[in-house]
């Protein structure tokens, strides 16, 4: 399998289309990677039905699906799927020893902080505007 065309770009959650041509020399178009809750991964082409609903026109096994995947976004490029992979928290640096220490509040701050918390009533359905 190759990617034979590839359009990156930013239309909605659709971060690119690509063509896809097989060893046999078949060019399946419309392939589509997706940005997701998870993280990136490829659609496959579909097509509308009479009902709205759209309906994938390419089966694949769950191996190939998964080759697929990682070929395509290699393809997209290494960068976008560390960005996207690692989220706010894993992309900062770790703190050293040093800062870790005195990140720590201090117990004060603890009690004021957990008094805050049982403040907060929780919402009724007197509180939802619809």
């Amino acid at each position: 399998m190759k990617i034979e065309r590839m359009n990156k770009g930013s239309w909605g959650k659709v971060r690119a289309f690509f063509d896809l041509t097989t060893t046999e020399g078949f060019t399946i178009k419309g392939f589509k990677i997706i940005e997701g809750i998870n993280g990136l991964f490829v659609s496959m082409p579909s097509q509308k039905s009479s009902d709205g609903e759209y309906y994938d026109s390419i089966y694949a096994s769950k191996e190939l699906r998964d080759e697929l995947n990682q070929l395509a976004l290699d393809a997209y490029g290494t960068q976008y799927d560390q960005t996207l992979s690692e989220g706010p928290a894993e992309a900062a640096e770790e703190p050293s020893a040093e800062t870790t220490e005195e990140a720590v509040p201090e117990p004060a701050d603890n009690a004021m902080s957990e008094n805050a918390a049982e403040k907060v009533q929780p919402l009724s359905d007197d509180d939802i505007p619809f």
